[in-house]
Order: structure tokens, then sequence, then C-alpha cells
């Protein structure tokens, strides 16, 4: 049984209602993301193999997808029908299969003794992708139920420890290397 949705909210109904054995999902959905979608169908308890497609694979979208534990990742620009037919034969025989793109930017990223996700705590990496959101620090602490103040503080603590001087540049940095909520994107980032 196949299944095709237009957006995420159809896609977790079309999940939940044919249980498959694999997803093959876009990250950048409208209304809900992929990583939306794969927190909905874990949390229903359904356990597909699940292999991800995105034309953006910057340091943030790696590591969340990393995190997500999903089986498989394929760049949408730079892959043929060839390969995307032994990624799906790879993560439907129970393998993981990454593209090339996407390992090497995990080990540049595990091998950097001075990388985002050693340096900064969960919540300051989520209060930096609100910052590349361009949100202010009023609307970070509404959307993560915090002060003001502790949003500015917790802004001031990535700045320090990314050794990064003005809010400007902390944005221009936080866009730069993927930080954003939502993956769905008008343009792709510069230098991408």
């Amino acid at each position: 049984m196949v299944a095709e949705a237009a957006d995420g909210q159809q896609g977790v109904a079309a999940i939940l209602r044919t249980a498959p054995d694999l997803v093959l999902l876009d990250l950048e959905l409208p209304g809900v993301d992929g990583f939306t979608v794969i927190d909905l169908i874990r949390t229903s308890g359904m356990k597909p193999r699940i292999l991800v497609f995105s034309s953006f694979y910057d340091e943030y979208s790696v590591y969340r997808i990393e995190r997500a534990k999903v089986h498989g990742f394929m760049d949408k620009n730079f892959n043929n029908i060839r390969a995307v037919t032994a990624a799906i034969q790879a993560v439907s025989r129970g393998e993981a299969f990454f593209s090339a793109a996407f390992a090497k930017m995990k080990m540049a990223r595990h091998a950097d003794p001075h990388s985002f996700d050693k340096v900064l705590t969960d919540r300051e990496i989520v209060v930096l992708s609100l910052i590349g959101d361009l949100l202010s620090d009023t609307e970070i602490g509404e959307k993560l139920d915090m002060a003001d103040r502790t949003a500015q503080k917790h802004r001031f603590n990535i700045m320090g420890k990314l050794a990064i001087g003005s809010r400007a540049e902390l944005e221009r940095y936080a866009r730069k290397h993927g930080f954003r909520q939502s993956v769905v994107r008008d343009q792709p980032p510069p230098g991408m």
C-alpha cells in the first residue's frame, strides 16, 4: 500500500491511517514541517523506518536530523533516481543510508571541539533557532514561556560562548548555519 500527502498534517493522518513500514518524508512541508511529523509519528507509538529528503543540509539541520534518529537522509539537489532507489532499498532492509554530504558535515561537527552542540545547552540551541527566525527577546520569551530578561540572558550567554559581539552578528551566524525553527525557507541561505 502506498499513500501520498500534500502537507504535514495530511502526512501524519495518512501515516496513522495506513501504518507504513517506510516513510519517505520531505522536511520542508507546508503547515506542519517534517521534524514535527517525525515527533507526531513517534508520539503515536508507531515505528516506521524514516528516510528524509531536504534541499537544505546546513549544520543545524544535520544536527536535528541526527537527533531525530531517522534511518536515512537524501539531499534533493544532488541525487538521481538510482541514488534514491538505493536509499529506499537500504532503509527498507533495515540499514542506514545517509548522503555523503550529510556524513561529511556530521563528521566535521563531531570533530570540532568548539561546535555549537558542544558549547551551547539544549535550551540555548532552541533560543538560537528563534534568533535565526529573527524573533525579539520578548517574542522568544513568549514562545518559550519565559521572562524577556531570561531570553535576553540566554542570548548574551550564546554570544559569549560563540564569541559574537552583536545581536546583528548573532542573527547572521544563526541564519548562515541554518538555525531556524521552521525548515520551510523562501530561498537557500547565503553560500548554499
